[in-house]
């Protein structure tokens, strides 16, 4: 089953939240077993020096004399040649046996013994990452179930609303054929746009869809799109510099993009402002507004953001996911109360 962004989002938060919870208990607990190793080793090493001391037969080690320092007898004491210790001589207060053992040698057995801890502790850390993993799966599996039923729920809906809409498309029809000048017929022909326009919204924010590329005129794509969105539009000025652009992409899905960021810069537009649509030959598209601008740009491509009641906050959203999957970079620049331009780069989509 292909998975959702939200799902991927969820399993990787769920996995690297286990997982690295985890592996600073696992880091904790192995630091705690190395120090133990370590004084361990130390004990059984000052052990076999004492014992060395009674006996002097000992070829690991090497025996000489120190100074006499009460302070310093039977302790475990390190220099940069040797770890030693110094153990009392009898009848003698005037000198001391020193036992030594190289600090090389004594470093290679800290070291396999640290080599074993940390082979066990990727071991460990290995079973750790699959039992994140199955942690994440078994979290996300009601998550994905609950999607899986929205989706479902909200596919048969749209799949209803043909019916009624080719329903009020026939009878608009009809009495458009009596009444061919009414304005309220047209504004119910609108109306009847934005809900189909909002139905294919929908559907591209439940995805599944596979996009074809196919060879597009961009310019006369954009005119024709805005031919049909400025359809007796007389308060809002249209003006359009489109230079001649092919490029290789889904048409849906262009003509979504288009369609969203044209309507937007009317929806939003000031009574008696103007658009402004500028393509050069590079295939940059921008497409400008007089309107009430954006409060917030950054966040204006968000899923359900929105700054004015209208709307449900997706329509941009789907336009940024529908560029992300064509390679071409989208972004806005707004002013409050003076307009916002957007500025969609198809360079990589020349055809």
């Amino acid at each position: 089953m292909r998975w959702s962004r939200v799902e991927k989002e969820a399993f990787g938060k769920s996995f690297l939240l286990f997982f690295l919870s985890i592996t600073l208990l696992l880091a904790a607990l192995f630091y705690s077993m190395w120090l133990r190793e370590k004084s361990h080793y130390d004990q059984v090493l000052f052990s076999q020096m004492r014992l060395c001391s009674f006996e002097l037969k000992c070829p690991q080690f090497t025996i000489s004399f120190d100074p006499f320092d009460k302070k310093r007898l039977y302790t475990l004491l390190r220099d940069d040649r040797a770890v030693y210790a110094d153990f009392p001589i009898p009848g003698s207060q005037k000198f001391a046996l020193k036992i030594a053992y190289p600090l090389s040698r004594y470093q290679t057995d800290l070291d396999s013994r640290a080599k074993k801890l940390v082979w066990m502790f990727v071991a460990v850390e290995g079973i750790a990452a699959l039992l994140a993993v199955l942690f994440s799966l078994y979290a996300l599996w009601p998550l994905r179930k609950a999607l899986k039923l929205t989706e479902e729920f909200v596919k048969d809906i749209l799949h209803d609303f043909n019916t009624p809409i080719s329903i009020i498309r026939l009878n608009v029809g009809m009495l458009k054929q009596q009444c061919p000048q009414s304005r309220k017929i047209e504004r119910i022909e609108k109306g009847i746009e934005t809900i189909v326009r909002l139905q294919s919204n929908l559907r591209g924010y439940l995805g599944g869809h596979t996009l074809q590329n196919e060879t597009i005129a961009l310019d006369r794509l954009v005119k024709e799109r805005a031919a049909t969105i400025f359809k007796d539009q007389e308060d809002i000025r249209l003006f359009m510099d489109l230079a001649p652009v092919k490029i290789s992409a889904n048409r849906d899905a262009v003509i979504r993009i288009v369609d969203n960021l044209l309507s937007n810069a009317l929806r939003y537009n000031r009574k008696g402002g103007e658009v402004r649509i500028v393509l050069d030959e590079k295939g940059r598209l921008q497409i400008a507004d007089t309107g009430v601008g954006i409060r917030r740009p950054e966040r204006i491509f968000e899923r359900f953001y929105k700054e004015h009641d209208r709307g449900l906050g997706i329509g941009l959203h789907i336009v940024k996911k529908l560029c992300d999957e064509m390679d071409v970079t989208i972004s806005v620049e707004s002013r409050l109360g003076e307009g916002s331009r957007f500025i969609l780069d198809f360079s990589k989509r020349l055809g």
